[in-house]
């Protein structure tokens, strides 16, 4: 188990840091390309919405990631430092009234590339999400 902990800068380049940081991990922990690109796909719209919707790019909030590598496969935390946030209060972007919204489908397709996907309450203020991506078994 290889376990990887760094706080980012509330900005658009730590979220350029995250994904990249992440699909290195996902390629030592054996992912294919195209799962290192699906895992980046997803990590890159959590800490997009941890730099703006969560820290609203405050300079004084940081950005958490915590990466870990097993042998089934890996897991990724991403925390902000915002007000939090009800997964609930996602409005379906599959609804025929919010189809040609700009934003508001990045859950689901952070959903469609992970295995596993929790979003709760960071201790100590905030909005952390989990993700977990299996590597295909033999």
């Amino acid at each position: 188990m290889e376990k990887l902990q760094t706080t980012l800068e509330s900005t658009l380049e730590s979220v350029d840091q995250v994904e990249e940081l992440v699909m290195s991990e996902a390629a030592k922990a054996g992912f294919d390309e195209d799962s290192q690109h699906q895992i980046g796909m997803a990590v890159r719209e959590c800490a997009v919405n941890a730099v703006v919707h969560g820290n609203r790019y405050n300079r004084n909030k940081k950005v958490h990631l915590d990466v870990e590598r097993t042998q089934t496969g890996i897991t990724v935390v991403i925390g902000d430092e915002g007000a939090g946030f009800d997964v609930n209060s996602i409005a379906d972007p599959l609804a025929p009234e919010n189809l040609l919204k700009q934003s508001g489908r990045g859950i689901m397709i952070i959903r469609a590339f992970v295995d596993e996907f929790d979003m709760h309450p960071r201790p100590g203020g905030g909005t952390e999400v989990r993700l977990v991506k299996n590597l295909a078994s033999e």
